[in-house]
């Protein structure tokens, strides 16, 4: 009896060892229609932006941070909790000054992870896909279909040694693929989720600490 007992406690451990760490990603959108300001003011809350993210990255709030060509950017931060990691924004200058639109989502590596790089960092530009689910009554009833399809062309492009990392939203539906190399739109035409209109995608080449993924 003790003996499976032991043989329990060891399998429900390497059941909790198997369940994948999950975050919060925050998504920076450029804001068009933010206030403008003077050079100096900007480079002020940019400033401030960037010693906001430095004091998160050293409680270990803040994770991996990163800027989209062209605007924006991402935050991993090192919560499950919408809630706090709203609070642990409050005081950077550049959201607090609108400068940008925030998206919170639930984040859960399958592929990679998220690993806090210390300075000195050489900074490494990947291209950031997102799928972003469009479920309708045209496609809601082959849904669990075509995720099955989607999920299988992921693993291909996986083995392909191009993708960094592969994460998805929770219950939101779709998520994210960080690869190297050149990408664009239609490197995912033959994407069964995307044929099916199943996604929206968006491809921006994003620049991070080289080892935010936990990459060699």
């Amino acid at each position: 009896m003790r003996s499976v007992l032991v043989a329990l406690m060891i399998g429900f451990s390497l059941c909790l060892c198997a369940q994948p760490k999950k975050y919060t990603i925050v998504f920076l959108h450029k804001n068009p229609d933010a206030e403008k300001t003077s050079t100096e003011d900007s480079e002020k809350i940019m400033q401030g932006h960037m010693a906001n993210i430095n004091a998160l990255a050293a409680e270990k709030k803040l994770l991996a941070a990163g800027p989209f060509d062209g605007g924006g950017g991402l935050f991993i931060l090192n919560t499950t909790s919408e809630e706090e990691a709203t609070r642990w924004l409050t005081g950077d200058p550049g959201i607090l000054a609108k400068r940008w639109k925030v998206e919170m989502l639930p984040y859960i590596p399958r592929l990679g992870s998220v690993c806090p790089v210390s300075a000195p960092y050489e900074i490494i530009s990947y291209y950031l896909v997102r799928f972003d689910g469009i479920v309708s009554k045209y496609s809601a009833s082959t849904y669990p279909q075509t995720i099955k399809r989607h999920d299988d062309y992921l693993k291909e492009l996986r083995a392909t040694g191009n993708v960094i990392t592969e994460a998805v939203f929770g219950d939101y539906d779709g998520g994210i693929v960080v690869m190297k190399g050149e990408v664009t739109a239609d490197t995912f035409e033959s994407d069964p989720g995307v044929q099916d209109g199943l996604f929206d995608l968006t491809v921006k080449k994003l620049f991070i600490a080289k080892g935010s993924f936990c990459e060699q």
